[in-house]
């Protein structure tokens, strides 16, 4: 799998419920800045479709096949490291949501786990969306065939959109406060009060989300934080200039006024958060991991499948979690 045959898979990978001929993939390529005619676009083309990567719809163009999404998985990991910061950075710029008005796109996680466990799926989450750990009370769910944002909810399972923390990044950004995400990890809550992180991944080395690694790992104790007051969360560690502090700490409060927390601690200047260390003039940010209501399925047994930062969404269309039940 060379550089050009994966950027095409990419391009089809993008509109996966559309057939796109030789042209238009060609365009598609060129926005993206590869220069490649249509002729060249059909020579790979006709090595994908041996190799069973795309199939072919007559003279109307390819789709993208599952074998072909499995390959582009896991296709040139190296060149995917650093993926996962330059996904936050240009979904934070996207992010526009209008606090006065609540409406704007947000960034949103998707899930999925079966339809047979929607009931015991909603049962566990409950507790969950009544407590600290969670980014908003929103949340929005589709069956299989449904979409959410730009994903198609698979058959026989369910969809379900959590608010996730990037969405801080990009709200704090318009208010003209940069904010740099450090590490994902698993955070140890002991008595209701952030404790020390006891899981980090960077940001910047990583090719997944970090938060989607530890719940697969089952390193978390969602239900136990929830019930108990102590257990382990997903969140996030990050930086922000010591100079916006004031203005960071009101933006924090009228977030919570308008129904979307998820900032646990903002740090001292030049100090240590947690045991973390910050960088020359900058203060340490804690926020908790959007997906924690989904890591409480995995720890009693629910499988999900989960999709990190994976597709704008217009805030005023989430629901409140009650309005799910």
């Amino acid at each position: 799998m060379n550089k050009t045959m994966l950027a095409i898979l990419k391009v089809l990978d993008k509109h996966p419920d559309t057939i796109l001929g030789s042209r238009e993939i060609s365009r598609q390529l060129k926005l993206h800045g590869i220069e490649l005619t249509e002729r060249t676009v059909r020579y790979h083309l006709k090595i994908l479709d041996e190799r069973g990567f795309t199939k072919v719809f007559g003279k109307e163009g390819r789709k993208i096949t599952q074998k072909g999404k499995e390959e582009l998985s896991h296709a040139l990991v190296a060149e995917r490291v650093g993926f996962v910061i330059s996904k936050i950075e240009t979904l934070s710029y996207l992010t526009n949501l209008d606090l006065g008005k609540k409406e704007g796109d947000i960034i949103l996680n998707v899930s999925f786990f079966p339809e047979e466990k929607v009931k015991e799926a909603l049962r566990i989450m409950k507790p969950v969306f009544s407590s600290p750990y969670i980014m908003c009370d929103r949340a929005v769910m589709h069956r299989g065939g449904g979409k959410i944002g730009d994903i198609i909810v698979p058959k026989g399972q369910i969809g379900f959109g959590t608010v996730c923390s990037v969405t801080i990044n990009g709200i704090f950004l318009k208010a003209g406060i940069p904010v740099t995400s450090r590490f994902g990890g698993v955070l140890q809550v002991r008595d209701s009060e952030p404790s020390r992180f006891t899981a980090l991944i960077s940001y910047e080395g990583s090719s997944l989300d970090p938060l989607e690694i530890f719940i697969k790992s089952r390193m978390t104790d969602v239900i136990g934080a929830v019930r108990n007051h102590s257990g382990k969360i997903l969140a996030s560690f990050r930086e922000i200039p010591v100079v916006s502090l004031e203005k960071a700490r009101q933006l924090s409060e009228d977030l919570k006024e308008k129904g979307i927390g998820g900032i646990l601690l903002i740090g001292n200047p030049n100090q240590p958060l947690l045991e973390l260390p910050v960088g020359m003039d900058k203060a340490g940010m804690i926020i908790v991991g959007g997906l924690n209501p989904i890591a409480a399925l995995e720890e009693v047994g629910i499988p999900t499948e989960n999709k990190a930062m994976s597709t704008l969404y217009e805030f005023s269309e989430l629901v409140k979690f009650k309005e799910l039940l």
